[in-house]
């Protein structure tokens, strides 16, 4: 194989790398942001119940 089809594999590699490792870092801030959510809408009942 010449130098540049190994580079363009291991460049390819390393891509599919990062995309996956942003893919699991989106998921986890979507769960944060839901979470947060929650937790307001949980305390905004709890106030609305308490007036």
């Amino acid at each position: 194989m010449s130098k540049y089809v190994k580079a363009a594999a291991l460049m390819t590699l390393v891509s599919g790398a990062f995309l996956v490792s942003a893919c699991a870092t989106v998921e986890g801030m979507g769960k944060d942001v839901e979470k947060t959510g929650e937790v307001i809408s949980d305390t905004a009942k709890d106030t609305k119940n308490k007036m």
